[in-house]
């Protein structure tokens, strides 16, 4: 706990078994190097491993539900097997996905689309019983980097997300967490406007923020390599933390949570 009412976010890392994912597409694709890596995870501090089997880097092509499902259950089970006390969640934006997940242990379910894409996902979570992040993200990841536009990007991503939020409450979920998407879909621009407007968001409900390596810290300090932009991510993350997010979402949970130990300490 900071020494002031804001709380230290929880650390959620980035299990990515995929083969194309923006920064460690292919790393940690079979079975047991991801469950390894998500070993490695918990050890280094994370608090949640987020398992996911479809990229939605920008560009990205989709995936079917089958070869998704082969992608992550026998990751969730291996987790569970070895730390029957871990926090999973499933990074997935298809109701079948998330219902297979939740039986093999995972216990939040991470949805990118926020439930537009599958409209049996929200009534899917709800008979679940588990948390759900409901995030923003305009257009698809194949084309959502091609020229996005908004009038105004905080209003627009918050009257999104307020909409999200109703619906999911309205279909029975009891913990609704938002994510406000950055680079889902936003420019340079878009994305420094919403982490200035955190407060908006983190007064609607609980935040998951996920600027781990992205593209905009790229173009901010001009590292072209995704896994050279660790110590950016964590920069900007101790300048938001007194915004107060309940979540970040990272790659570097070791790093992360060095920040987190500094923090608790001096602030």
């Amino acid at each position: 706990m900071m020494r002031g009412t804001t709380a230290l976010p929880r650390l959620m890392g980035v299990v990515n078994v995929t083969p194309d994912s923006f920064s460690d597409g292919g790393q940690w694709y079979g079975t047991t190097d991801a469950v390894e890596h998500a070993l490695r995870l918990l050890d280094e501090g994370a608090d949640i491993v987020d398992v996911g089997g479809e990229s939605t880097r920008p560009g990205a092509s989709p995936v079917d539900a089958t070869e998704e499902l082969a992608r992550t259950i026998p990751v969730i089970r291996g987790i569970r097997a070895a730390r029957p006390s871990a926090v999973i969640s499933i990074d997935t934006s298809k109701s079948r996905v998330a219902h297979a997940a939740v039986e093999a242990g995972a216990s939040i379910v991470n949805d990118v689309t926020a439930g537009t894409h599958d409209k049996t996902m929200l009534s899917m979570v709800a008979s679940l019983g588990v948390p759900y992040i409901a995030m923003h993200m305009r257009g698809q990841p194949r084309t959502m980097q091609e020229r996005p536009h908004y009038n105004d990007v905080v209003a627009e991503v918050q009257a999104f997300l307020a909409e999200r939020l109703s619906a999911a409450r309205e279909a029975g979920i009891q913990d609704v967490w938002l994510d406000p998407g950055i680079g889902f879909g936003k420019t340079l621009e878009h994305n420094l406007s919403l982490l200035r407007s955190l407060p908006t968001f983190v007064a609607m409900a609980p935040v998951v923020l996920g600027i781990s390596r992205k593209r905009f810290l790229g173009a901010l300090t001009g590292i072209e390599d995704a896994a050279q932009r660790d110590a950016a991510t964590m920069m900007t993350h101790a300048l938001l933390l007194h915004h107060g997010c309940a979540v970040i979402r990272v790659h570097n949970v070791a790093m992360a949570r060095g920040l987190l130990d500094i923090a608790h300490h001096i602030a």
